[in-house]
């Protein structure tokens, strides 16, 4: 096993390969930021046109801008829910109970849509899981 060992390394050595982080370019980080960019676009679409509920009242008419959904400080306890939830388990009360729609999985493309508006809005702001 330490034969191995050794022998990793020394091809790492040889090659230049090392076990940091990968490598990128300014032109990977703009892609990525667009994408995100355009999916917080789209997040903020289905926040303020009342598409994930059936009675036509949309996320925005209670959290303009995503006002006072404070998602840096995820996860806390939330006593709609009765525990320590995640923000996704949050925006779905708000989708069951106000909207009056079906909830999205954690993984939804939706899902991720508003996540990422809400998080956009709120950039910048210091994580402080847990607080109330």
């Amino acid at each position: 096993m330490r034969q191995q060992i050794a022998a990793v390394a020394f091809v790492m050595a040889l090659t230049g390969t090392s076990a940091l982080a990968d490598e990128f370019k300014k032109t990977d980080v703009a892609r990525w930021q667009e994408e995100y960019d355009s999916v917080a676009k789209k997040g903020r679409e289905l926040w303020t046109s009342g598409a994930v509920g059936t009675n036509g009242v949309a996320c925005a008419q209670c959290h303009p801008n995503a006002a006072n959904t404070h998602p840096e400080t995820y996860p806390k306890f939330q006593k709609q829910l009765g525990k320590v939830a995640q923000l996704w388990e949050m925006v779905n009360w708000c989708i069951r109970n106000p909207l009056q729609g079906q909830p999205l999985a954690a993984d939804d493309p939706k899902m991720t849509a508003l996540l990422a508006y809400i998080h956009s809005e709120r950039r910048g702001v210091k994580l402080e899981p847990g607080k109330h």
